[in-house]
C-alpha cells in the first residue's frame, strides 16, 4: 500500500474538477446545428418573398437557367473580345476547372444528402427546375467561382463586375428555394480553393 496520501473526501483533483461532463459537448454541437439551420432557412424564407412578384421570380428563374450552362458561351466570348491572343489559356483554365468542379460537386451533393429547403418547408415553393434532389453545396456557384477565378487572375478590373454575378447568381439560388446560404458559400469557397492552383497553371 502507497503511504502517498489521497485526495481529502469531496475534494476532486484537478483533472476530475474541469472534466467537462460526458455529452456536454455533444448537446452544444447539436444546439448550434439546430441554430445554424433555422437562420438557414429563415434567410432562405427572406429572400424566396422575391418570388412573390412576376419580376423577382423571372429574374431568379433566368438567372438559375443561365446558370445551368447558357452563361458560359457568353462569358468565352468576352474573354475572346477582351483578351485576344491571351484568350485560350484563361478559356483553358475556366474549361478546366469548370470540367473538374462539375464532376465533383455531385458526388459531394450524394454524401452529405442534404435535402433542398423547398423539400424541407411546404410553404417554399421551387421557382425553377432542379438538376438533382439535394442541396450541399450550390454547384451553380462552385461552377461559376471556378469560371471566375482565371478571368479575374487575368482581368483584375473585372473584379466588380465578377463578384456582382456571384451575388446575383447566389440570390437567384437562395430565392428559388432550391439552396441555403450556407451551400452557396460553401460552393464559392470550393471553387475558389480547387480553381485556383489549375488556374495559375493556366495562366503562367
Amino acid at each position: 500500500m502507497s503511504d502517498e496520501p489521497g485526495p481529502a473526501a469531496g475534494f476532486p483533483v484537478a483533472a476530475e474538477a474541469n472534466a467537462v461532463p460526458p455529452g456536454r459537448c455533444a448537446r452544444a454541437w447539436a444546439r448550434s446545428k439546430r441554430g445554424l439551420s433555422s437562420a438557414d432557412l429563415g434567410a432562405v424564407r427572406f429572400f424566396s418573398r422575391a418570388g412573390r412578384w412576376r419580376v423577382g421570380r423571372g429574374s431568379a428563374a433566368l438567372i438559375t437557367r443561365l446558370g445551368d450552362g447558357w452563361l458560359y458561351p457568353i462569358l468565352a466570348l468576352m474573354i475572346v473580345a477582351h483578351f485576344g491572343a491571351k484568350a485560350p489559356r484563361v478559356i483553358l483554365a475556366a474549361g478546366l476547372n469548370a470540367g473538374l468542379l462539375h464532376c465533383l460537386y455531385p458526388t459531394l451533393k450524394r454524401l452529405i444528402a442534404r435535402p433542398r429547403p423547398f423539400h424541407i418547408d411546404a410553404r417554399l415553393a421551387s421557382r425553377a427546375r432542379v438538376l438533382d434532389e439535394h442541396s450541399f453545396p450550390s454547384g451553380h456557384a462552385m461552377t461559376l467561382c471556378g469560371v471566375l477565378t482565371p478571368i479575374v487572375m487575368a482581368w483584375p478590373d473585372c473584379l466588380s463586375a465578377a463578384a456582382a454575378l456571384m451575388a446575383l447568381m447566389g440570390w437567384a439560388r437562395i430565392a428559388t428555394g432550391h439552396h441555403y446560404p450556407s451551400d452557396v458559400c460553401a460552393g464559392v469557397g470550393l471553387g475558389l480553393i480547387l480553381s485556383y492552383p489549375i488556374s495559375v497553371w493556366a495562366l503562367a
